[in-house]
């Protein structure tokens, strides 16, 4: 299986999230937000392809990583070769945070046609950046967020209580 990437895994990072974290920039955004600071990484033609295996290869190489972080581009555009790389990535007990222009509740709702895909993608997700980036609610002192409206989410514990659960370390 291949997966579409606006560039290069980034190891070390220090700002997508908590901790030394591996990043993989995924290519491809149909949200296109003013301002969004990866305007690059919207077209869903450019970027380059790599074998999951190849992306998997890399994050079993990294030390001293606390986890994988999911960006682009919007992740949830690539949902089935993310699943089979953060499964992976679990096996190395790394967690997972992913950025995504998409709400929570547009994720779960069931009417989606790409729910079932998106929920596999989720269950392997610990914490959802979620919402898109918008340029009146931008705030440089928020941690791990660009806009105000967007939220971090506990993942494992909105799942289990069917409802959205922020994140109590990020609150």
């Amino acid at each position: 299986m291949k997966i579409k990437l606006a560039s290069d895994i980034v190891t070390d990072s220090i700002v997508d999230g908590p901790g030394l974290r591996t990043v993989i920039w995924t290519q491809g955004c149909k949200h296109k937000c003013k301002g969004c600071h990866n305007p690059q990484t919207h077209d869903f033609n450019s970027g380059f392809e790599v074998s999951v295996d190849d992306v998997i290869k890399k994050i079993r190489k990294v030390k001293l990583q606390r986890g994988i972080t999911l960006s682009g581009g919007d992740p949830f555009e690539q949902p089935e070769a993310l699943s089979i790389i953060c499964k992976e990535a679990k096996k190395n007990n790394l967690d997972i945070w992913a950025y995504t222009g998409y709400t929570f509740e547009e994720i779960m709702n069931q009417n989606n046609p790409n729910h079932k895909k998106w929920i596999t993608l989720l269950e392997d997700i610990d914490v959802l950046v979620d919402g898109r980036f918008i340029e009146d609610k931008k705030d440089i002192f928020i941690k791990f967020r660009g806009s105000k409206n967007q939220r971090i989410i506990d993942v494992k514990k909105s799942l289990i209580n069917k409802k959205l659960i922020p994140h109590s370390d990020y609150i």
